[in-house]
């Protein structure tokens, strides 16, 4: 069956040949992508709905795998405008030019998400997005979880690609229409070869120790996991197995 598994053939974008105009031809796209598609949409859904809007008023954020910054950014954005206070610390193993975009949203670590720098409990909150496929391996994956999970002391929430024959063959046609750069239209397509299934997440989460994790997709194109630390959505055991399924209200 076609993306029965996963395809770990390598982005062009993590090789380390790329020069640095690629890198940024590469992050100015992406921009114009995660714009177009609300990339940002998840967090700023499900992160009030899972902690609620008083514990929303300050959270310390570890953005894992976190490119350029725009996520932070957008969402330091977003919580000013209900008046709240989210700080964000950035972690990634490539590091942005200073004065970049991106680059002077919070605190900046050079490091790996399977082997964080950071004492248990350190954030509210740790949260990652369309990072995950870019790991190769079960372990990797389940060390990932498992150090997102550390580090929070209320909260993870990260969000990847579905790996599914429609949303690969609606988003070629996305990028050709866009008329994006060969490389990034590539690399677009191996992120949906790269992605997961519910199964798979539920699998991995379960092995990473987020007993109760809830794993869910929306629109055929994102899937995403979240544990509560504290009640809610990452206590409550998803038993149906129904594809699409959403997590129980809190």
């Amino acid at each position: 069956m076609f993306l029965r598994s996963r395809d770990l053939t390598p982005e062009y974008f993590d090789s380390p040949e790329r020069t640095s105009a690629e890198v940024a031809e590469h992050y100015e796209w992406l921009g114009r992508m995660n714009k177009l598609t609300q990339f940002d949409r998840p967090f700023r859904v499900w992160i009030p709905q899972i902690l609620g809007a008083e514990a929303c008023k300050r959270l310390s954020i570890v953005d894992l795998g976190a490119g350029n910054g725009m996520l932070g950014q957008t969402l330091t954005e977003f919580a000013r405008g209900h008046g709240w206070d989210w700080r964000f610390t950035n972690v990634d193993l490539n590091l942005p030019e200073p004065g970049s975009e991106g680059s002077t949203s919070g605190t900046w670590v050079k490091a790996s998400v399977t082997d964080l720098p950071f004492a248990t409990n350190s954030f509210d909150l740790a949260i990652a997005t369309t990072m995950t496929h870019h790991l190769n391996s079960d372990a990797d994956v389940s060390a990932h979880f498992r150090e997102a999970r550390r580090v929070a002391c209320q909260a993870v929430l990260i969000c990847d690609m579905v790996r599914s024959p429609f949303f690969l063959a609606a988003l070629w046609v996305v990028l050709v229409a866009l008329r994006v750069p060969k490389e990034f239209r590539r690399d677009g397509v191996q992120s949906v070869k790269r992605g997961w299934r519910e199964s798979e997440w539920r699998r991995l989460a379960a092995s990473a120790g987020l007993n109760g994790a809830r794993v869910w997709s929306e629109h055929g194109t994102r899937i995403l996991l979240a544990h509560h630390l504290k009640g809610g959505i990452g206590e409550q055991t998803d038993t149906t197995g129904t594809n699409g399924s959403r997590p129980l209200p809190v």
